[in-house]
């Protein structure tokens, strides 16, 4: 009887109840993974730790002080927890600037620091971070979100670089706009920064660089997460896998 690829594995998927988060969840839950949905919602983690068996765990990852004091107990972390604010630099808020680099790259720093130790005792570990098509192209009126995921690019390689000789791997996921409620929520402002409708923002704004015409969907994004969570990854590490529908090419 064959078995699923991470049985025996514990996972923990940060911002994992909706969107890239739930389907990565689902998609490691499949291939055997004991997941823990991560979430500041505990009634959509709960929710999602249900359906697949594994547990929820309700979190404000902007806590920085407790979570330097954590201790984790899981061979797959995916950083996946994020935000996003839209204004030029000249109007953009210092508070949201700084929430938005304390969730989406100090809080990974910590929780792969919590979670180093027990991968480097067992001689193997997945991190998994989910940066963007930004985290290699900056956009306009980005600057906080832009400058998270190029450091959480650089904090990834790092992790690769410390992790192999300890059978641990660090790579990115990098997509481009994903149909999800973080997408949803930047039309308003991204049509208003513009000056265009708010649907003409997809066409216009969102898929003017790629190739292929439409967005990624979150089950794709977690497909990927799976796979570099398994044990057929082992010599993908420090590098940034896009899924831009041919962003980068050009």
């Amino acid at each position: 009887m064959s078995t699923a690829p991470l049985d025996g594995t514990k996972a923990l998927v940060t911002g994992g109840a909706s969107g890239i988060g739930a389907a990565a969840v689902r998609a490691l839950a499949r291939d055997g993974a004991h997941v823990v949905v991560a979430d500041i919602d505990p009634d959509a983690a709960a929710t999602v730790a249900e359906e697949v068996g594994g547990e929820a765990w309700a979190v404000d990852l902007t806590d920085t002080a407790a979570l330097a004091e954590l201790t984790l107990d899981v061979d797959v972390l995916v950083n996946n927890a994020g935000i996003q604010k839209v204004a030029p630099v000249q109007d953009f808020d210092p508070g949201d600037f700084h929430r938005i680099l304390t969730l989406m790259l100090e809080s990974p720093f910590l929780l792969i620091r919590a979670a180093l130790p027990h991968m480097y005792e067992r001689g193997w570990g997945r991190v998994v971070n989910v940066s963007s098509i930004h985290g290699l192209r900056a956009s306009a009126f980005k600057s906080a979100y832009v400058a998270a995921k190029h450091g959480l690019e650089g904090l990834s390689k790092t992790v690769a670089l410390e992790g192999a000789p300890h059978g641990v791997t660090s790579s990115c996921v990098n997509p481009s706009y994903v149909r999800t409620p973080l997408v949803d929520r930047q039309i308003k402002d991204q049509a208003a920064l513009h000056g265009i409708p708010e649907n003409e923002v997809v066409e216009k704004i969102m898929l003017t660089e790629a190739a292929v015409k439409r967005l990624v969907e979150p089950e794709e994004v977690g497909e990927l997460i799976a796979f570099l969570a398994g044990p057929s990854a082992g010599m993908m590490t420090g590098s940034s896998y896009t899924m831009d529908g041919g962003w980068t090419a050009s």
